[in-house]
């Protein structure tokens, strides 16, 4: 009886593997790019089934030779389009300015999005500027997109005596009520619940105002999402719900969150929420889809999941070095190129902007991060100028109880006595 319970062969753990490391060549054939405009457009009333095979697939507008096909190719004025390629051609420019900042020592830490540009600036140029945004750290085009002063952002990076955060945050960690952007948490995982919850405010008050929130693929596997997936579903929360698969969660590649054998997106699909897998890299797919939910949301249909399928073309951040754990030769070969130059493509195949559009545009963004560059410094870079003590006592109690004014009142006299005021 014992030996015939015995397994035939002996059991072994399956440890998931990227399929190359440093040295080895690349090969994204692995990735199957369906044709741009293959998959249908459906109704906003839909059933959560009825998402399967765009849970699975991938919705692309924007075909080879940068012409928007298929049913879900939005009807956007070329106006508008070349708008969002200056939100994008921005936010690379001031990524470019302040990582070159961190390694000159202006800053102690920085993290590009580089890559993902049409993630946050399309999906925020579909919704409404009164929408909340419940942000990770890459998705400072939500803000650009806003409007948010980046001498504002480079204030923050640089923790200076102008930074709004008055030096409570890390670098990087915006928030920005006035821009509906939610203070950026480095617990990550954290805002997926925060933004359900306010979208279940929100419904419950009977306000207009919907939310979208952000996780990296590699956050999937926090208990977060799930609590956020099921809260979505239950009380169908008028929230967008996108995860970020960029490939790299830090070093480990996304096969640990879960999804050799199934896609992010499906996942929703168990929760009974409609649930869509995007090209990331095609801003019109992205700005398409996130109206589509949008909609859906603002008709109390409630909440739908979104995989964005992109690639994190720089490290981690300023403190990643990529090289140690994936082919330096992927970004060159990552098949759905790069968010930024397909859509100039797209504007040259109809006739909205030339090459010399394009490299004034381009010229136009550098001098602003210049400008903005230089006012922030004159205030002071990381460790050069500080915010002011008195930061350290404010918005923690809407009135302050007298043993918090005894303490900022010793702390004040201890600094003016040492000079440190």
């Amino acid at each position: 009886m014992e030996d015939a319970m015995k397994n035939t062969v002996s059991l072994s753990l399956h440890i998931p593997e990227p399929a190359w490391r440093p040295g080895d060549p690349v090969d994204f054939r692995r990735i199957k790019v369906p044709p741009a405009g293959a998959l249908p457009r459906p109704d906003i009333r839909c059933a959560s089934e009825d998402t399967q095979k765009l849970a699975h697939g991938l919705i692309r507008v924007l075909d080879d030779q940068g012409e928007a096909v298929g049913d879900w190719a939005p009807a956007l004025a070329p106006e508008i389009l070349v708008r969002g390629l200056r939100n994008m051609m921005l936010v690379r420019a001031f990524d470019d300015r302040m990582y070159r900042q961190q390694r000159q020592g202006k800053t102690s830490f920085y993290v590009k999005c580089s890559g993902e540009e049409a993630v946050a600036v399309a999906q925020t140029m579909a919704l409404d500027d009164g929408d909340m945004c419940f942000p990770t750290y890459r998705q400072q085009g939500a803000l650009i997109t806003r409007g948010y002063p980046i001498v504002e952002m480079m204030n923050q990076i640089y923790s200076n005596a102008a930074d709004p955060m008055l030096g409570r945050q890390l670098p990087v960690m915006y928030s920005s009520k006035a821009r509906g952007f939610f203070t950026i948490s480095g617990n990550l995982g954290t805002q997926f619940s925060q933004a359900v919850g306010w979208a279940m405010a929100s419904a419950y008050k009977g306000d207009s105002r919907i939310a979208y929130t952000y996780i990296g693929d590699g956050s999937t596997a926090e208990g977060d999402f799930h609590q956020g997936l099921l809260f979505a579903s239950v009380y169908r929360a008028p929230v967008l719900l996108n995860i970020v698969n960029n490939q790299w969660a830090i070093s480990a590649f996304h096969g640990i969150a879960g999804d050799e054998h199934a896609t992010f997106a499906s996942r929703g699909l168990g929760y009974g929420l409609p649930s869509l897998r995007v090209d990331g890299n095609d801003f019109l797919a992205v700005h398409a889809t996130a109206a589509w939910a949008a909609e859906r949301a603002r008709a109390n249909l409630g909440a739908t999941l979104i995989e964005l399928f992109t690639y994190r073309a720089s490290a981690h951040s300023t403190s990643d070095d990529p090289t140690r754990y994936r082919s330096a030769e992927e970004g060159e070969h990552w098949p759905l190129g790069d968010p930024i130059e397909r859509l100039k493509q797209h504007l040259a195949r109809i006739g909205a902007l030339s090459p010399d559009d394009a490299a004034a545009l381009h010229a136009e963004v550098v001098e602003e991060v210049r400008k903005a560059g230089r006012e922030a410094e004159k205030v002071g870079v990381f460790g050069a100028s500080r915010p002011p003590l008195q930061g350290m006592f404010q918005d923690v109690y809407k009135d302050q109880p007298w043993h918090l004014a005894r303490q900022e009142a010793e702390v004040l006299a201890d600094a003016a006595r040492n000079g440190n005021a």
